[in-house]
């Protein structure tokens, strides 16, 4: 039953992931973000199960993005790492800055590549600060509010 509940909630987390980058691509993609689904992305630091719910929505939602290939794959991989440092500083303030500095970082990098003409830094300064909000404005209400409620056994 243990194994089952952790299966719905990995699957939960991918779908409302992908709900909500397609109920809102217009802040989901692009440079100016504030991918709302972001904020699921700290849920590692309650449930483990979200690491390969969050890395399954994202790949996903990026399959439905425009960015093609290179988004599936590399945004999907930076979400999965994102997640599993989330997880392991789950304890600490870096499990909240993991995905705006991974995201900030890694994701801006190919980004820049494949849309020439805006500069690495740009898209640094841009998708960290959509990040930023992101996480602090949702994920860090959304965790408080999830730790105010009554367990479930397990």
């Amino acid at each position: 039953m243990f194994q089952l509940r952790r299966v719905a909630r990995a699957a939960i987390i991918a779908g409302i992931y992908v709900a909500l980058c397609a109920a809102f691509p217009w802040i989901s993609y692009g440079m100016i973000q504030f991918r709302i689904a972001e904020a699921l992305t700290v849920l590692p630091i309650l449930y483990v199960e979200a690491i390969p719910g969050l890395f399954i929505g994202c790949l996903v939602a990026n399959i439905i993005g425009p960015h093609g290939i290179w988004d599936i794959i590399g945004g999907s991989l930076v979400t999965l790492l994102a997640s599993i440092v989330t997880y392991r500083f789950r304890h600490s303030f870096i499990a909240y800055l993991s995905p705006i500095v991974l995201n900030g970082l890694l994701v801006s990098a190919y980004l820049s590549l494949i849309t020439e003409g805006i500069p690495y830094y740009a898209w640094v300064a841009w998708i960290s600060i959509g990040q930023a909000v992101v996480v602090f404005g949702l994920g860090v209400p959304l965790i408080k509010a999830l730790r105010s409620l009554p367990r479930l056994s397990e």
